[in-house]
């Protein structure tokens, strides 16, 4: 039988089949349907070693995405590490989604306490954990669990509040706030081609489905759509739950709030691996925001990031050696599972080894090394701005002139697209959504909408290790805009090393803005036309090393098609009820004078 993998949105699993000929595996499979408190089963999928030499803990992961496909844990690159070492694994249907039953309701983590009665994730994480322990014989009483995405997300909700027998948990591209920066919404700005294929793919069906593009190209059907108010209007017909509730928040209310990690971490109640992929194409915000929110109260050690040069669930698939067009020269992916992931687990589950792990560990890019770290961001990196200059100069001088800035014209109707075209669907054929995020940005570069700045070629090495905020003095014409800021590594014009990167613009770091939430994300408020404001951009964290010989270039936009929904540009309470007459060309300057210095502010480390 051929191998077979199922990718599908955001969250990654790997559903290998065995091939003819394989070897036998060592576990055995059996499929259950466990009881949860409210008498709602869930389908799960458990392997256990046919001959265990000894007690084994669990490894447990729970997911939308369908488990009754699941192969051997011995064959799947993600765990077999661990599956060689022998433990007990289970996957699980969350409910009302594949073969479990109940109704499926997108992070749900909404129970009272009080109320014994109330259901969510966590307590059907509780009820399963209590029926392995009780029902699988030669376990040892401890349970892990892990996952990416929406697993990394039900394993986080697990650790807030968990089952006595939960002793370590390794949360994976967890999604931390849909508002904030992760799948739905970035700073506010709606992730539409995400958030429409999304709801459709989760909601449509109980199984996921694919959206039935008429074109190829979906920039083009996204843009002939017009205004968010027709996705209901033409398709959903208010039937998607998901989608209605992006129609009835489109500002940070308590809707978005009580889902949200930032309302729900507390103090590290058990040992938490957070990991993270420099180039997560859905959510890296996630997992560094919920490692810093367990960080603020951790007394004694238990919390720690992991974060290398991966897209989202990539730790988990390929051997990380490249990534893109960019390669790393070695097999990152590998090293995370063999000498980061295996080993930890294994000292929290089975007592071995020293339990001597750093609390940052991350893959540096530029130069391709590992790094260690007793905090993150790393105590030795020192605050240092890198402004805009006049004649798309970048330096770290700050300017001096008394006025200076630099214009273009933002049109909805002729948006940028986020990545080269054609845009494929998010998750059909033939798609390049995985690696968006590092392609060579010259594809926009000579765009009137699309500022640039550089620096001169570097005579030495500068090593950017920790966070990365843009602050920028900007006035539109219209009454909102976003704007889109790009941290960019420009390799020399020739590069022997690998011809096909002469003169290529990396990204680095990247978000957008959405500035009608420049002073709250609950209360948005309209930009007075032709005002100067400050607007302060959280760029996330990066640990780079920009070559010398090569150069820094910061590129501002104002679209990112269809990634982010088009703004108006004439503010209007809520967006998806924006009329096509509200869509509206606008002029953005960015100002760079000694009043108002535009800038990035890098973590430097000398």
């Amino acid at each position: 039988m051929p191998k077979r993998l199922l990718w599908f949105t955001g969250l990654f699993l790997c559903f290998i089949l065995p091939a003819t000929g394989q070897t036998p595996s060592p576990y055995e499979r059996q499929e259950v349907m466990i009881q949860m408190r409210d008498g709602v089963k869930l389908n799960t999928v458990i392997y256990t070693l046919k001959t265990p030499k000894e007690a084994l803990p669990f490894l447990l992961t729970r997911t939308p995405y369908g488990v009754s496909e699941t192969d051997s844990p011995d064959r799947i690159p993600y765990v077999k590490d661990m599956a060689d070492d022998g433990y007990i694994f289970v996957y699980q249907d969350i409910r009302g989604r594949y073969k479990s039953e109940g109704t499926f309701e997108m992070q749900r983590f909404t129970r009272d306490k009080k109320d014994p009665k109330t259901i969510d994730e966590n307590t059907d994480t509780y009820d399963t954990i209590e029926w392995l322990l009780a029902h699988i014989p030669n376990n040892n009483k401890k349970v892990g669990m892990y996952g990416i995405s929406y697993s990394g997300w039900t394993t986080a909700i697990a650790a807030i509040d968990p089952h006595p027998a939960l002793v370590a948990v390794s949360e994976q591209a967890t999604p931390s706030d849909m508002f904030l920066g992760d799948d739905f919404h970035h700073n506010g700005a709606f992730r539409l081609s995400y958030g429409f294929e999304y709801a459709f793919m989760e909601e449509a069906t109980k199984t996921d489905s694919l959206f039935p593009f008429p074109n190829y190209d979906t920039y083009d059907w996204y843009l002939k759509l017009g205004s968010l108010s027709n996705v209901n209007k033409l398709y959903f017909k208010n039937k998607l739950p998901t989608w209605n509730d992006f129609v009835k928040h489109p500002n940070y209310d308590t809707f978005w709030q009580k889902q949200s990690l930032i309302t729900r971490i507390d103090s590290p109640k058990i040992p938490i691996m957070n990991v993270a992929g420099w180039w997560d194409q859905e959510d890296f915000y996630g997992p560094l925001k919920a490692y810093q929110l367990w960080e603020k109260k951790d007394t004694s050690h238990k919390n720690f990031l992991v974060a290398g040069p991966w897209n989202h669930g990539g730790w988990g698939r390929s051997d990380g050696r490249t990534l893109g067009n960019v390669r790393f020269d070695t097999a990152t992916a590998v090293t995370f599972r063999k000498e980061i992931q295996a080993p930890w687990f294994a000292y929290y589950l089975k007592g071995k080894g020293n339990g001597n792990f750093a609390e940052a560990v991350t893959f540096q890019t530029g130069s391709n090394t590992w790094k260690h770290y007793g905090t993150w961001p790393p105590k030795e990196a020192k605050k240092r701005n890198l402004y805009l200059q006049a004649n798309g100069k970048l330096s770290f001088i700050a300017p001096k002139a008394a006025s200076g800035a630099d214009a273009y014209i933002s049109d909805p109707a002729n948006p940028i697209p986020y990545r080269t075209r054609p845009i494929e669907a998010t998750y059909g054929p033939g798609s390049r959504w995985r690696t968006w995020l590092t392609e060579d940005q010259r594809f926009v570069h000579n765009r009137p909408d699309v500022l640039s700045w550089e620096t001169d070629e570097l005579g030495e090495d500068v090593t950017v290790t920790g966070e990365v905020w843009a602050k920028l003095f900007a006035a539109i014409t219209g009454s909102d805009a976003d704007w889109v800021v790009k941290l960019i590594d420009v390799y020399p014009a020739t590069y022997p090393e690998q011809p096909t990167m002469s003169g290529y613009q990396l990204m680095i770091t990247n978000d957008v803005f959405r500035g009608r939430f420049r002073t709250s994300f609950e209360k948005p408020e309209a930009i007075k036309p032709n005002k100067t404001e400050a607007y302060t951009i959280d760029l996330h964290s990066v640990n780079h090393v920009f070559k010398k010989g090569h150069k820094l270039m910061v590129q501002i936009q104002s679209t990112w098609f269809p990634i982010i929904d088009r703004n108006p540009q004439k503010f209007v309470p809520n967006i998806f009820d924006a009329k096509e007459t509200d869509y509206q060309k606008a002029t953005h300057t960015i100002f760079r004078s000694a009043a108002a210095p535009s800038h990035l502010e890098l973590s430097v480390v000398e």
